[in-house]
């Protein structure tokens, strides 16, 4: 019987009591570690391939050892510049010793918490489809600045701005930036409630009349 596994980011056809080098892994020499990322087990013709992996396979093993592996040599060049450069490398690699293969049964329990997990955060889109405020800035006179400074103020749609007073509009503006003292929100609250009944022809009208909403 062997199979194929994922083992710090390489994959190795692997049999009991094989020695295979990998990459460094965590753990102590005569540590048995485990690895749950099989893509395919086969035992005589019986062979099954994960999709991409086996539910419940293992592959169980023990480190040896931790080494090096045989330097590497790396040399630049850059020519007619007079640029050299040689450099060594040895890869650091653990011995490991496979003890066994299981083919199904090793951790079911885990898959199905994990789909419930994923299936928990379903009641967080009901607030993805809250109602958002109306954008003020097609109201004569209102800029970003402006319309944040009313949003931030609880003023975030056309009903609520119809509502409030051009006296404590204008407080909300100078309150939040002394660049916004000059606006004129007098006819705020008329084109507001235009714009919140819906009369947009209307309310082209009157803006084609205003002068950065005055």
């Amino acid at each position: 019987m062997y199979a194929i596994v994922e083992i710090a980011g390489q994959q190795f056809k692997v049999a009991k009591d094989q020695k295979v080098f990998v990459h460094r892994l965590a753990g102590e020499e005569g540590d048995s570690i485990t690895f749950d990322n099989v893509l395919l087990t086969a035992n005589g013709e019986d062979v099954t391939v994960g999709a991409p992996a086996i539910e419940g396979a293992q592959v169980g093993a023990k480190i040896s050892r931790h080494l090096k592996g045989d330097k590497v040599i790396v040399f630049k060049k850059k020519r007619r510049k007079g640029y050299r450069v040689k450099n060594g490398h040895r890869q650091y690699l653990t011995e490991i010793v496979i003890e066994s293969i299981t083919s199904s049964g090793a951790k079911p329990a885990k898959k199905a918490a994990a789909k419930k997990e994923v299936a928990a955060p379903k009641p967080e889109s009901k607030k993805t489809t809250s109602k958002k405020g109306d954008d003020l800035k097609k109201i004569e006179g209102i800029g970003p600045k402006a319309a944040e400074a009313l949003t931030n103020a609880g003023i975030d749609t056309f009903a609520k701005l119809a509502k409030a007073e051009p006296a404590n509009i204008k407080e909300i503006l100078v309150a939040a930036s002394s660049r916004l003292a000059h606006l004129e929100p007098g006819t705020w609250p008329q084109q507001s409630q235009l714009a919140a009944d819906g009369n947009w022809d209307e309310l082209k009208v009157l803006q084609d009349k205003l002068d950065g909403g005055k």
